[in-house]
């Protein structure tokens, strides 16, 4: 091994998966899903782990790969996903997946159309655009409402998305089981011992689990494949992103700059300016869009591939790669 951590990172994928994803360890799931969803689920008993792998009706259909599927003694089901790089459509791509475990649930025959709730639970290593601004609000829980009387309407189809950069409890500031999870879960890999606040046995577990010196050579190999994966797709998405707002922002200056002498008033190049700074905006979310998939690209992923990072459809994908 290569890095220097006491404890794996459970955001590359062989870290998730083995935290949340064996038979062995899914009481941490069990223990996890059960705080999460304590006020509809209470404690949740017992889970089994069902294929993660689902294709549509006609070989055509797009398939849905999930991190982890699970499902309850009651036969409600559960999709937990670790998303770790920014992607535009996430909320579309939830909405995707969730329509799997409603669809199978179909009867033949004389059905009445019953269904068992589904629950989508989303991990998320970044922050939705439209939420950047709000700082605190990190747990968003959505179901179908009538908008009108701010009432849910149905309430068996579920959306959790955790933004865990917003997440900022330090050790002492921890009250709730669920806190001390989500603290875990965002600085496991940067901790040398057990903080004293995390001493319950499921943690204990956790942290042995997680314990990087106690992996076979092939669980050590397999991780070193990952984190290298999980740090070149970050570093990937962070430089495109600097890159491509840097450039943004100078055409937009630019842009506002010539508006306003164009105009020839100081208020005109007021104007003229947060005109450019618009436009500049759009550049530069248009110029990091570009430059993720090029550096995705020359990383040696596929178009599939891609388009599972950035939720861009595979067309534009390719349109971009055809004209770079």
């Amino acid at each position: 091994m290569t890095t220097t951590d006491k404890y794996m990172n459970p955001y590359t994928d062989f870290g998730f998966k083995k935290l949340f994803g064996t038979e062995a360890n899914k009481d941490l799931l069990i223990d996890f899903l059960s705080q999460l969803l304590m006020r509809e689920q209470g404690e949740i008993r017992d889970i089994t782990y069902l294929q993660n792998e689902h294709t549509g009706r006609s070989p055509e259909d797009r398939r849905a790969v999930f991190d982890l599927y699970c499902t309850n003694g009651r036969g409600e089901k559960f999709i937990v996903e670790m998303q770790r790089a920014k992607q535009n459509y996430f909320k579309d791509r939830s909405v995707y997946y969730a329509s799997f475990p409603v669809q199978e649930q179909a009867r033949t025959g004389n059905w009445d159309f019953q269904l068992q709730s589904v629950y989508f639970v989303g991990i998320l290593d970044f922050v939705f655009e439209e939420n950047r601004e709000d700082g605190e609000y990190f747990h968003h829980e959505v179901k179908l409402m009538e908008i009108n009387r701010r009432k849910v309407f149905y309430d068996k189809l579920t959306f959790i998305y955790l933004e865990m950069p917003k997440f900022r409890k330090t050790e002492r500031e921890l009250e709730t089981h669920f806190d001390k999870w989500l603290y875990a879960i965002k600085h496991l890999s940067a901790l040398e011992q057990r903080p004293e606040k995390l001493r319950e046995r499921v943690f204990r577990r956790l942290f042995r689990i997680a314990e990087i010196a106690c992996f076979t050579p092939d669980e050590a190999s397999a991780y070193e494949e990952s984190l290298k994966h999980y740090r070149d797709l970050k570093n990937t998405i962070d430089t495109a992103k600097e890159e491509g707002w840097e450039k943004g922002r100078e055409e937009g200056e630019a842009i506002g700059l010539k508006k306003g002498e164009e105009i020839g008033l100081i208020k005109g190049k007021e104007m003229g300016r947060e005109e450019g700074r618009k436009e500049g905006e759009a550049k530069g979310r248009l110029e990091e869009k570009t430059e993720i998939v090029l550096r995705c690209a020359r990383q040696g992923l596929s178009v599939e591939a891609i388009a599972g990072i950035t939720g861009l459809p595979v067309e534009e994908i390719t349109a971009i790669l055809k004209n770079s």
